[in-house]
Formats: structure tokens, C-alpha cells, sequence
């Protein structure tokens, strides 16, 4: 459809809106609750100020599976920490993925490894699997509130395990194998899990890499693992480490066994997530399984327009809240797409997946996207994208020119939903919608039944202006609590040490007219030269248009009492920063933004140092440029990186 308004994208057709989950939805609430709810503004609206008929709503419209009332919805009423769902009711998170909504023989899971294999696994395969993991855990004595840890690729291996930990109350808690051993330790040691799945290997970017090496380590630095289970993914090995079997071995003694779920009390702990730890020892939010299972099924449902028959795909490693988000779209029937390799070796490759699995939902970074419009790219042109319905970007702020992007050169009349949350609250504070249009360079609506909201330095509420993004009302995946964090110190200095019992999220932001919102940045990261406040997003977006740029950081340096901008670029293979290209980059800058936000220093760095994620370390770069240490460098995907900074802050001393 035509676009009809000012920065309008895509507009839903009639048919689309009509046809919409959430539609529906809507109008249900409207009858049950006797008020007028014309659109999706004037549910968002109710949904926020009447949270206990919202969230019993969407427990009953999306079909949980539990027990008990629903009666009471939310304990301690606005208190934030401290709120509790769902009280009086019982649930498995597992139990809910494998319910009856497809046939035994339909699709669950289909994986695709870099080199091109795919793998299909069947519903009644998926819980066949499931149970057989689940009773070879009971038989290791494994229970409610015991942890169980992967070292894992994104298999299906990894999905199983997760289910059969969940099935009998056990903790989940992932990382992805390209942590260093510090990494896992700093992470695993804090929450002493008694089993261990990991892999012999994986491959990346064309390589073969071995893991078994470092689960060797990880036995010896983990004490409290009782077993560890290697999935061969490489082709299987003899020189297992102590206390470990392969994974056949494990789940073939129980092959036959029936699905069994230990249903707990909603806010029973389902999953540890862990922080990047780059400025200290990674946090460990604990989130429960009612809170997880139910933001998820009304994102997917309600944002996404999830169903049976759908194909959702989310890039993501095991180490990313995205993963656990993609694998609660089989508690709305859906099949979820699993890939693990590099997503642009060959450069084309996730595309290829797209085109031959006729994805439905399609989940990326905005980095993605930049690096395949950068490479010339046009699925469009060269990939059948027909069943394609929507589009979905988080991890850092998507640019406008982004957004032209895909719609010029993947698909005109896909939902691009810019995506925003993390593993904070395992979910999003603001997403998409299928029935409202999408406008350049916004993400399209905040999320149903959260209270989220853009404050200014005198924690007044703002629209079309920036400031930091808060959530003034509890919600129910966020966390319960912090591992290890008896009196709540740790999570009360997270959230709410900036505005008292409100939920500060650390992005700055800016509520629109529209009412979309648009991130500007961390607000940690923000620059303030001559006090005047702007987003590293925004600098970022004019930076990267240059085609030389590959990539960039900014940090603000202290310089005789006021901020200097620093600007960091990965140029393209080959090229080398001139004066003029810096000039460029200058004059661009102060034309599109404000001659204050010119970098006073520009320099060449041969890479930008990342989180496991993928997600820029800013801050570690401050502290770098500054003289001060950085905790932790093993948590980031390229430690290696920061060593041109540490010469750069020697040379600009």
C-alpha cells in the first residue's frame, strides 16, 4: 500500500488490520470490559491503566496452560521491586512450548548450520526429546530451582535441553561458545549449575573451532557440575573431560519416556540472564517462567501477529535473551528457525535460509542490515522473499537509512519493527504492530501493558523531546530478583537508584507525536560538549553513511573542563583515513546535526570492540581514553580491539 503521511513506510491495508491478533484482541477486551477501545492508542492506554484485566486477558486469549486462579493478577499493586503475578496460579514454561497446538509429524524445529546442512525435527520429536532430557535429569536427582547451563552452539540440542531442564522446575542458563573461559566462569560460577551441556565444536566464518578445550577447563573451574553432557556437533570425540558422556548416551536410556512437566508458581525462577560484564562481574537477573512465558506470547501475538503456520527466525546466539525470546514462538504454534555460523559467509546466506524456508518473520541487528546494504545487497531482487511478513531489528538503534533500505531493496510491503528491551526484562519495552504504520527511523509503538515513558533531568514526562527512557509500573518479566543478591542492593541500584521506584532503563530516548519512540543511545554513552545532550545514534547514523566507514565509536573525552568528542573508524579493507575524509566526515556532521558535536578527534582503529552479542563497548573505550582499567575484557567478542585504543590514549595524553 501506498504510503499516506508524513514519514510513512508501510500502512497496513484494511484486510491485515482487520485480520490482526491484536484486532481481535482488542475487540474482545472492549466487550469483556464494557469501554470503547476505537484503535490500538486506546488500548495501549487501557492496557496500562487497568493491568490486572490486561494481563488476565492475554493469559486467557493466548491460551496459557496452568492452574489455579486468576483471580488476583498483581500482588503489591504499583511497587516496583516487588510486584508478584499471578499468586494464586501454576504453570511449566515447557509444558506450554509442547502443548497439543500442531500434529506430532508437523515442524517444530528446523536448523541450518554455515556450511548449508538443515535439520527438521518434528513436534513429536521436539517432545520426545524434551522428556527423554527431563528424565535423565530427575535420575540425576535434578529438580525445582536446580541449574543446569549451556555451553552450547544454537542447535536443537540446546532448544531440547532447555525444555527438559524446564519441564522438571530446573534453572536455565545459556552462553554461546565463543566466550572465553573467564567469561563462562565469571557467569557459571556465580550460579554453581550441577549439569553442563556443551558441544565438541562449531563453526564460524569458515572455521572449525574446538570447544572441547575449554569444557576441559570449565569442569576443572566448575565444581559444582555433576555431569556434563557433549553433544558431538563436530563429529564426536574421544578425550571427553571427567565427569562427562556424550549425548546420546545420556538421553537414549529414556528414549521411551512420556512428557512429564512439574508445574510451580508463576513467578518460580525459569532463566538466569547475565549482563555483559564489561564494567564488573556479570549480573545474574533471575527471571520467572510465568513472566517470561506471558510477555512473550503477547509480543508474539499481539506485536508479531504469531501463529500456527508461521516461520519465525531470529539471528541470535545462545548467549542473547533473543535466543530464549525466538524459542517461546513454539508456545503460539509457530516454527522456529535455528541458525548457527557466521550470517554474512557467504554474504548471502541468511537470505538463502529466508528464501528456502519461506520465513514469515525474519529477526536481525541493525548492524546486519547496514553491513548488507554496505555490500550491495538486494534480496529483493535475488532471493523469493513472498512469504515474508515482517521484519524485526534490535541490538542497536536502526537508522533511517536503514529503514529505505529494506523497504527499496528486501521487500516494500514488509512490517520493519525496530525492536527495543533486553535481557533486563528478557523482552521489549517497545516494538512493533501490525496495524499501525511504520515511520522512518521510529520504532512503531511501546509495548502493550508496559507503562514506558520518556523523563526529563526533573523527572517530568516529555514528548518530541529527549530524555531517559523509564517505566513507571511493574511488568511481569521483570526480573524477580539478582542471583546472590539477598536484600535486593545490586537490583535496586540497576533500576531504580535514579528515580526512586521507577524502572530507569539507561537509554535516552524521545517519545513521538506519533507515539513511536525513537533511541538516541545509551544514556551513559551520551555527549555532552558544552552541555548540549545528543545520542551517539545520531552521530553514528551520519558517520556510517560514508561508504568508507564500516563501522564507528564515539566516546566524549574530559579536556580542560568541557566534553571533546572522540570518533573511531573502521574504514573498508584497503582504505586508510585521509584528512579529507575526516574533514568530510566533520562538515557532514555540523550540517546535519550541530557544530558542537563535531569530533575534535577522529582516528583509524582496525576494529571496534564488541560484546559477545554484538553490541559496541563504549564505555570500555571511555574508561580505556581516560586511564582508567577495564574489568573484564573477557566478556567482549574481540578483546583484541582495544589495544589500538590503549596506544591511541598513550598518543593523546
Amino acid at each position: 500500500m501506498s504510503p499516506s503521511g508524513q514519514g510513512v513506510l508501510w500502512q497496513p491495508g484494511a484486510a491485515r488490520v482487520d485480520t490482526a491478533r491484536v484486532t481481535a484482541f482488542r475487540e474482545l477486551m472492549a466487550t469483556q470490559h464494557d469501554v470503547v477501545l476505537a484503535d490500538y492508542p486506546a488500548l495501549y492506554e487501557w492496557s496500562v491503566a487497568h493491568p490486572d484485566e490486561f494481563w488476565r486477558g492475554v493469559w486467557e486469549y493466548c491460551g496459557v496452560v496452568g492452574e489455579g486462579s486468576l483471580d488476583t493478577v498483581l500482588v503489591a499493586g504499583e511497587s516496583m521491586p516487588g510486584a508478584r503475578w499471578f499468586p494464586d496460579t501454576r504453570l511449566n514454561y515447557a509444558e506450554n512450548l509442547l502443548a497439543d497446538r500442531a500434529a506430532d509429524e508437523a515442524e517444530a524445529l528446523v536448523f541450518r548450520g554455515e556450511v548449508g546442512a538443515t535439520q527438521r525435527l518434528s513436534w513429536g520429536q521436539l517432545r520426545r526429546g524434551a522428556a527423554a532430557v527431563a528424565a535423565a535429569l530427575r535420575a540425576d536427582g535434578i529438580g525445582p530451582g536446580d541449574r543446569v547451563a549451556g555451553f552450547l552452539p544454537n542447535l536443537p540440542e540446546a532448544v531440547i535441553a532447555m525444555l527438559g531442564a524446564a519441564s522438571v522446575g530446573a534453572v536455565w542458563s545459556s552462553c554461546s561458545p565463543d566466550f572465553g573461559i573467564e567469561g563462562v566462569v565469571d557467569r557459571f560460577g556465580q550460579i554453581q549449575p550441577r549439569v553442563l551441556f556443551t558441544a565438541d565444536g562449531y563453526r564460524y566464518g569458515g572455521k572449525e573451532i574446538d570447544s572441547l578445550a575449554t569444557a576441559h577447563l570449565l569442569m576443572a573451574e566448575l565444581p559444582s557440575v555433576e555431569r556434563m553432557v557433549v553433544v558431538p556437533f563436530m563429529g564426536g570425540r574421544d578425550d571427553l573431560p571427567n565427569r562427562s558422556c556424550l549425548w546420546e548416551d545420556y538421553c537414549a536410556p529414556y528414549a521411551s519416556s512420556q512428557p512429564e512437566y512439574t508445574r510451580l508458581p508463576f513467578d518460580h525462577p525459569l532463566f538466569i540472564m547475565f549482563s555483559s560484564g564489561t564494567t564488573g562481574l556479570p549480573k545474574c537477573m533471575v527471571h520467572s517462567a510465568g513472566g517470561t512465558l506471558i510477555q512473550h506470547l503477547k509480543e508474539h501475538q499481539l506485536h508479531c501477529d504469531l501463529g500456527p503456520g508461521d516461520r519465525l527466525f531470529y539471528f541470535t546466539t545462545c548467549g542473547w535473551m533473543m535466543w530464549n525470546w525466538l524459542v517461546s514462538g513454539l508456545a503460539s504454534g509457530a516454527t522456529v528457525m535455528l541458525y548457527d555460523g557466521h550470517p554474512l559467509q557467504p554474504e548471502s546466506a541468511v537470505w538463502d535460509y529466508a528464501a528456502a524456508e519461506r520465513f514469515t518473520i525474519l529477526g536481525t541487528s541493525a548492524r546486519w542490515l547496514a553491513a548488507c546494504e554496505k555490500a550491495g545487497l538486494k534480496p529483493r531482487e535475488s532471493h523469493d522473499l513472498q512469504h515474508l511478513r515482517a521484519v524485526l531489528s534490535t541490538g542497536s538503534p536502526l537508522s533511517p537509512e536503514s529503514f529505505d533500505y529494506v523497504y527499496r531493496d528486501v521487500h516494500p510491503e514488509v512490517q520493519l519493527s525496530s525492536i527495543s528491551g533486553g535481557t533486563d526484562i528478557i523482552s521489549c519495552f517497545a516494538l512493533g504492530s501490525p496495524v499501525l504504520p511504520v515511520r522512518r527511523g521510529q520504532l512503531q509503538c511501546r509495548g502493550l501493558g508496559m507503562a514506558v515513558a520518556v523523563w526529563d533531568e526533573n523527572g517530568k514526562p516529555v514528548t518530541a523531546e529527549k530524555g531517559e527512557l523509564v517505566c513507571t509500573a511493574p511488568a511481569p518479566s521483570m526480573p524477580t530478583s539478582f542471583w546472590n543478591d539477598p536484600d535486593g542492593t545490586r537490583y535496586h541500584e540497576a533500576y531504580f537508584d535514579h528515580y526512586e521506584g521507577i524502572w530507569c532503563h539507561g537509554d535516552f530516548a524521545e517519545v513521538t507525536p506519533d507515539g513511536g519512540l525513537i533511541i538516541h543511545g545509551r544514556s551513559d554513552a551520551v555527549l555532552n560538549p558544552g552541555g548540549v545532550r545528543i545520542g551517539t545514534a545520531e552521530i553514528y547514523r551520519v558517520v556510517e553513511q560514508f561508504a568508507e566507514v564500516e563501522e564507528s565509536l564515539l566516546v566524549g573525552l574530559q579536556r580542560d573542563g568541557d566534553v571533546t568528542i572522540a570518533l573511531f573508524v573502521k574504514l573498508r579493507s584497503g582504505l586508510s583515513l585521509t584528512p579529507e575524509l575526516a574533514a568530510d566526515i566533520g562538515r557532514r556532521i555540523r550540517a546535519e546535526k550541530t557544530p558542537r558535536h563535531v569530533p575534535g578527534i577522529v582516528r583509524q582503529v582496525p576494529d571496534i570492540p564488541r560484546t559477545i552479542s554484538g553490541k559496541i563497548v563504549e564505555l570500555a573505550v571511555r574508561n580505556i581514553m581516560h586511564g582508567r582499567a577495564v574489568d573484564n575484557e573477557d566478556a567482549l567478542a574481540n578483546p583484541e580491539a582495544l589495544e589500538a585504543f590503549r596506544v591511541l590514549a598513550a598518543e593523546l595524553s
